[in-house]
This record gives C-alpha cells, structure tokens and sequence, in this order.
C-alpha cells in the first residue's frame, strides 16, 4: 500500500529525533540505504546507519535541532533545520544549518538514501 507525504515526512523526522535521542532503532532505513555527507558515503546500510545513531560518537555531541522545514518532489523528502551542540564556549554554542535529502519511495516509505550538506557556525546561547 502507498504511504502518503505525511507518512514520508514522518520517516524523515524519525531520523532527525534519532540524532538526539541517539536511538536508531525506530528509524525505517531500507536494508541497502547510504549515506552522503558532505559529498563523502558514510552509511553503508541500513543497519550500519542504525548503529550509528545508536552508539556513533559522531552523533554524542548533537544536544537538539530545530523543527524541520520539509518539502516533497517524487521520491525525496527534504527537511531543513538546524543542529545544536550540547557544548558551549564563552555563551557560545557550534552549531549548523542542515539541507538533507531523504529518498523515501512512496511504494514503500522506507528510506533508501540520505544525502546532507551542512554549514557550521556558531550561535548564541
């Protein structure tokens, strides 16, 4: 059965909770889903990505995001927001804009590959 935009949407963010809650294991990766970050594959599977929400250090420092911006064309999902630290130096915290695109065929709302592009700078707080 098809799932709808809304349900789409809905695996997106079960991925962008799943950078705070360090807790992949919620999250509907299709079993051969990848990663690309920053132009460089860093997931190999969907289990493999999984793991690394769940026990990544990459991932430890990520204290909050912002709500999501999202918008859909085809099979891709893309969400918009922000990343924040949980570390601040002098009131100031690194933190990044985020421009992720989720492939999520509606045949099967799983998703199949993450493509993100972030740009860091350091905010207020």
């Amino acid at each position: 059965m098809p799932t709808t935009d809304t349900q789409r949407i809905a695996a997106a963010q079960a991925y962008i909770d799943a950078l705070v809650t360090h807790d992949g294991g919620s999250v509907p990766f299709a079993p051969d889903c990848t990663r690309i970050e920053q132009g460089m594959k860093n997931g190999f599977s969907g289990k493999h990505l999984r793991r690394s929400l769940s026990r990544g250090m990459q991932y430890k420092i990520i204290g909050a995001t912002t709500t999501p911006e999202y918008s859909v064309s085809g099979d891709e999902v893309t969400a918009r927001y922000d990343v924040l630290t949980k570390f601040s130096i002098a009131g100031r915290r690194a933190a990044a804009h985020v421009d992720e695109t989720f492939v999520i065929p509606a045949g099967d709302g799983q998703i199949h590959h993450i493509r993100v592009r972030f740009h860091p700078f350091m905010r207020k707080g």
